[in-house]
This record gives C-alpha cells, structure tokens and sequence, in this order.
C-alpha cells in the first residue's frame, strides 16, 4: 500500500495543537510540558499527527523531550509513539523528515532502533519514496550519511539493506525500466575545473545541465520522477559534511539545484587508479541503497573516470545502463573505439553525449534536441579568451550538431546558430 503525502495546508484542528506544542518549547521544556506534548501527539488524529511532524521542528523536539534517571522515559516514549504505535498514521514525507531529524547528531542506541522501526514499517514501493525522500530534502544528511555513517551498528546496517532489497523485488521492474540514478563527476565533467584548458576556468559545460536534466526525464513520453542526480567526486570528504555543503551550494550557484554528493576522501585522492577505486567503493554501498535502479555514469578523460566507469561495467553489467566520458585529452579514435566496444563511450560536447544517449534509448528524440538547444545558447555565452580558443570548441559543436540531426525526425531538425 503506497502512503500519500498530506496536502499543503494544515487543516484547522493542526493549528492550536501545532502553537501549544511550539509554546511549550520556546523556553526550557520540563517534566510537565513534555507530558502534555505526548498527549498531544498521542490525542491526535492520523492526519493530524502527519501534518504535526510536517510542521514542527523535529530535531528541536527530540533534543527537547529526555530521558531522565530519576523520571519518566519521555523522549523513549516519544519515539515508541512516533515510530511504532503510531508510524502506520505517517506518510512519507513526514516519515522524512523523521528519520532526518534522527540523524541529525550522535545517534544513539534509542536513535538507531528508532530509525529500525521506521525502515522496517515501510514497505514496498514506499521504500523508494521514502529513500528518494531523504536525498531530495538536500544537505550532507542524505541516504548515504545516514546508513554509511550515522548508524554505527554494522548488524543493524545490514539487516536494514537485507530489507531494502527485498523490498527492491517487489518494486524493480517497474522502476528500473523506467528510471536511472545518474552518477556524475565534477571537475571536468560538470565545468572546466582540472586538466582542461580549452574552456575558461570554471565554465559549466554548454549543455550538461539539460543533458543531466534529460536523463533524469527518461525517453518515454511520461517523465520519470525528478532528482536522480549523484554526484561522485574525488573531492575529500569531512566528518561535518562541509566539504559537502559547500559542493552542493557551488553546484547550485552554477544552476543544478537538486543533487547528492558522495565524496572521496584524503587517503585516496592520489593517483588515478586510487581515485576511481575510492569511487568504486561510494558506488558499491549506493547501488545496496538503490538496487531497484538502473544506473548511468557522466565523467571524464583526465582523471580516472574510464577506469571507474569500466570497473562499474565488470561489477554490474546487468544495472549500468550506460557509461559517458568527456574527452578532455585528446584520446586518438582508434583508442575511443576500443573502449566504446567496451561500454564506455566517450564525447566532445553534449550534443554528442545526447546522440549516445538517444542511441541508447535513454533519451527521446525531443529530449535530444533539447539538450541540442540549450548547448548551442550556452555556447554562445562562453567568454573564450581568443577567436582562436573559440574556434575548435565551435566546429565540434557545429559537427555534432550535424551528426544529431542525421537521426532527428524532420520537425526537429535545428540550425548551427554557432
């Protein structure tokens, strides 16, 4: 049975309880209030506890509702009612922003068998939505933080994955042939950023946010659901997820609003075999998050990506839809044709990724085209330094422009405006 989310308003019955329960924690909450905010909760109706949580400050209210050793066990009754009495009232998203609540700080033992209950409650279809839920709210927090970092009991760990991929079965064909989790690089891949000195430095790519935007889409004529974007990058990650934070809001800066980020980290950040196996590992523990997902990796020519993105093709051939490299260093075409009888295929602009795409089937016509407009804009935006730095980058988008609309439908044809 799918849970459905509540509307946007809170009905009028949510009101006086939502302002008591806020007022009883604007100041210190003792004994009494929290009593009175377990009545509360535990009076409400089912809608009215979901549109509660949806409203409140949950990380406030759990650090606000103790235990105490001479006393009652509130914040344990707390997350009784929340999580087992009461968690079949909850719908997904406040089962959310719950669990992120949870692990927001030390999770503790009451923590993590709290985030038990609620992993386990939850079945079926709803997995993928409340799992999809938790990395669409944004921030370090994501899946990942959570089953990778903030649950330290690696048993608990694993029987929460035994259930997520049993949970996959019921669920992966409908998924799966439908939709892709995309993993993206960054430096080079996203915008000119390490080896490539052919753009100006921190140039976003002409094209690669509707190219990331058209795969998340799908090719069927129904669009497939948004915010199927993972970043893996070799950039280090840190134990206050500031690394992340800040990836995340220069990524936004520079137009991609909604995504994850899985980092790398210090000891593996030399040498390129060492980087893509760190992201080899980032990619084994996602694809146990996400095992009803089909998978597509966009990365780059200058810095271990086609060896990652082979290794992903040797360790799941069956779930990695499809490889990408942007070719930043001039890889000759006999090299490029090896690796693409290989699965990997690499790309000047991403007109070109968009053709690969297309012949893949994991882009519509129309979606091609899009990705083929929105390039040839962005080019034309580009402060190249010189006509001639302009000038090669041009006629590879004016050659793959052509090559695209070799196989376009006659209404989609386009003009090299370049």
């Amino acid at each position: 049975m799918t849970i459905d989310a509540p509307s946007d308003a809170p009905i009028p019955s949510v009101l006086p309880k939502l302002d008591e329960i806020r007022q009883r924690m604007a100041s210190h909450t003792d004994r009494q209030d929290e009593r009175r905010i377990l009545e509360i909760l535990a009076g409400a109706t089912a809608t009215e506890l979901d549109q509660l949580l949806l409203e409140l400050d949950l990380r406030a209210l759990l650090g606000d509702v103790d235990d105490r050793l001479m006393g009652p066990d509130n914040r344990t009754a707390l997350l009784e009612l929340l999580t087992a009495e009461r968690l079949g009232d909850l719908g997904i998203p406040a089962r959310a922003a719950l669990v992120s609540a949870l692990q927001r700080g030390r999770t503790g033992r009451l923590d993590e068998q709290a985030l038990r209950r609620i992993w386990l409650g939850t079945r079926g279809v709803d997995v993928t939505r409340l799992k999809n839920a938790l990395d669409g709210r944004g921030g370090y927090h994501d899946l990942h933080q959570l089953f990778y970092h903030d649950i330290d009991d690696g048993a608990l760990r694993e029987e929460l994955l035994a259930h997520i991929a049993r949970e996959a079965v019921s669920v992966s064909v409908s998924v799966s042939r439908r939709e892709v989790k995309i993993l993206s690089d960054i430096d080079d891949t996203f915008y000119a950023n390490w080896k490539d000195a052919r753009y100006p430095k921190k140039t976003v790519y002409p094209g690669v946010l509707q190219f990331y935007a058209e795969l998340d889409r799908g090719p069927g004529p129904e669009p497939g659901r948004p915010g199927d974007l993972t970043f893996v990058t070799a950039r280090p990650g840190d134990r206050l997820g500031l690394v992340e934070d800040a990836t995340l809001r220069a990524l936004a800066a520079r137009g991609q609003l909604a995504a994850t980020v899985l980092a790398g980290s210090f000891t593996r950040l030399i040498g390129n075999r060492t980087i893509a196996e760190k992201k080899l590992e980032n990619f084994v523990e996602y694809r146990r998050l996400y095992p009803e997902y089909g998978f597509v990796f966009v990365g780059d020519s200058g810095q271990g990506d086609i060896h990652f993105g082979q290794r992903m093709l040797e360790l799941a051939p069956e779930a990695v839809r499809a490889v990408f490299i942007h070719d930043v260093v001039a890889t000759p075409e006999h090299a490029r044709l090896e690796l693409a009888v290989g699965g990997v295929r690499l790309f000047d602009t991403y007109i070109g990724a968009a053709l690969e795409a297309l012949e893949l089937g994991l882009l519509g016509p129309e979606g091609a085209a899009r990705v083929a407009e929105a390039a040839i804009a962005a080019f034309s935006a580009i402060p190249f330094a010189s006509p001639e730095d302009r000038e090669p980058r041009r006629l590879e988008m004016v050659r793959d422009v052509a090559r695209l609309s070799q196989v376009l439908p006659p209404s989609l044809l386009m003009e090299a405006t370049l």
